[in-house]
């Protein structure tokens, strides 16, 4: 399927390789050149944060002094372009009061505390480069709370504007969790009517604004990332208190699976790990467990035996609190264990006494390294995945292609993507369990470490999820339909 000559205004908080703090910006970046080579003419918009001024993307001015009403002000900005992944033009807000800071969203203290201005102002600029005929789309696709509040903006102010009258928005949410909940004091700083918007059926949830229900409740069309999500997110317990709102726009909502961007993740040309390689000759694969249990300090008596590994928030809803319940009792199934990321502190506490007592075993490293993450998923054998909700997750397709095999829960993207191996058909790509429970989490875990000893059998569940198709091509076809 092709498109040629619709246009697609895509907006997003964060997108790679510019900035970025989770998936979001991954999906971002793939998304926009895939429906670029599909025959859209899409550009690409985000806030210029320093981080992206300091990385020097050849930024050049695209547009200079454009007027902003916001707060009953009239601002000046400035939209600087550069390109993205697939010479996808990318427009950039440049506001040194709002995005001149050291991080996206907030700092060790919390959010920052004007995080609506930021926003609704980088909402508002977007829609003003629309009018200025620089770019003057068919289509807004608007991604997460941050910018929600653009279709409820097309909705009210911008109805009657001349040149974005009836302009249709999709609305795609990445994390249910992540509401954009602010005062209802602060509602003028959205350029929205109290009157006309802040109300059960428009923006108010609960006493307070979110931008969250802006974007389900305004948009004409609603995405979440993968069919199964779409599904959770209509029940109580994942539809963290949208479920009624969700429910009442069932018909416009649909789950379109996250793909992988093979230009990042690809064992046959990863730039990251020490030896490259691909179903038809795997001695690179032995080569990466090798340099990685070196580099991680993993005894090598350990070397026929399987690495498990995770790269992860560490918190509750990834359920890392699975994983240290029940890590004493991994251990004692003679495997080596890695573990990168950052996050809950009790959670990273429990995880650096358990390297305490298995040293040369379990290896710990805090933060996030992205070349790191890469070296950690092409070299180890087993991948644990047990969030308590997934939208989609990406790191469970990154595995597989890698040949390292996932252990995941039945839930979200997790379910959409891994199937249980089943020594009857040889089918499979991986291990799931179902109730949130640590035992059944540990029973898929013995069940996979089992297996692995049985070479030809664990060959084929390898070649199953090196083989399986996780293209962004394939999800981006389903957006143009």
């Amino acid at each position: 399927m092709r498109s040629d000559g619709m246009k697609i205004l895509f907006c997003s908080s964060e997108a790679v390789p510019f900035a970025k703090t989770g998936g979001l910006a991954d999906v971002a970046g793939a998304l926009a050149g895939a429906l670029k080579t599909l025959g859209v003419d899409v550009r690409l918009a985000l806030p210029l944060y320093r981080t992206i001024r300091e990385k020097c993307f050849g930024l050049h001015p695209l547009l200079r002094n454009l007027t902003v009403p916001f707060k009953n002000e009239a601002l000046k900005v400035n939209i600087l372009e550069t390109q993205g992944y697939g010479d996808v033009p990318v427009y950039l807000i440049e506001n040194s009061d709002f995005y001149d800071r050291p991080n996206l969203y907030g700092n060790d203290k919390g959010d920052y505390p004007d995080n609506l201005e930021r926003f609704a102002f980088f909402s508002h600029a977007l829609l003003r480069c629309a009018e200025s005929m620089i770019f003057s789309p068919d289509l807004i696709h608007c991604n997460d709370w941050q910018t929600g509040l653009i279709p409820a903006l097309l909705k009210g102010p911008y109805r009657h504007n001349s040149i974005l009258k009836g302009t249709p928005s999709v609305f795609t949410i990445h994390n249910i969790g992540y509401q954009g909940l602010f005062s209802p004091d602060e509602i003028e700083k959205t350029g929205l009517s109290k009157a006309d918007f802040f109300h059960i059926n428009g923006l108010e949830y609960w006493g307070k604004i979110s931008l969250l229900k802006s974007g389900i409740v305004y948009a004409d069309a609603i995405t979440t990332v993968s069919p199964r999500y779409a599904r959770d997110i209509l029940t109580s317990e994942c539809g963290m208190g949208m479920e009624g709102i969700l429910s009442q726009r069932k018909a416009a909502l649909s789950g379109i699976l996250n793909g992988v961007d093979d230009r990042s993740w690809h064992p046959a040309k990863d730039p990251h790990i020490v030896a490259n390689f691909s179903t038809e000759n795997l001695s690179g694969k032995r080569a990466c467990k090798t340099s990685l249990m070196n580099e991680m300090g993993i005894d090598a008596s350990l070397a026929h035996r399987p690495l498990l590994a995770v790269v992860s928030r560490l918190d509750a809803q990834k359920g890392l609190d699975l994983l240290v319940k029940i890590i004493d009792k991994v251990m004692r199934l003679n495997v080596g264990l890695i573990v990168l990321g950052s996050g809950n502190h009790t959670i990273q506490q429990d995880l650096r006494q358990a390297s305490r007592r298995y040293p040369g075993r379990l290896a710990l490293k805090l933060g996030f390294d992205e070349p790191l993450a890469h070296r950690i998923i092409a070299g180890s054998d087993i991948f644990l995945v047990p969030s308590r909700y997934e939208p989609c997750g990406l790191t469970q397709m990154y595995a597989p292609k890698y040949g390292t095999v996932p252990v995941v829960r039945k839930t979200g993207g997790l379910d959409d993507t891994i199937s249980e191996f089943d020594p009857g058909t040889n089918k499979g790509n991986g291990f799931k369990f179902g109730p949130y429970k640590s035992e059944n989490f540990l029973n898929s875990i013995e069940k996979a470490v089992k297996l692995f000893q049985n070479t030809s059998v664990w060959k084929k569940i390898m070649d199953n999820g090196m083989r399986a198709d996780f293209s962004w091509d394939y999800s981006a076809r389903q957006y143009l339909q």
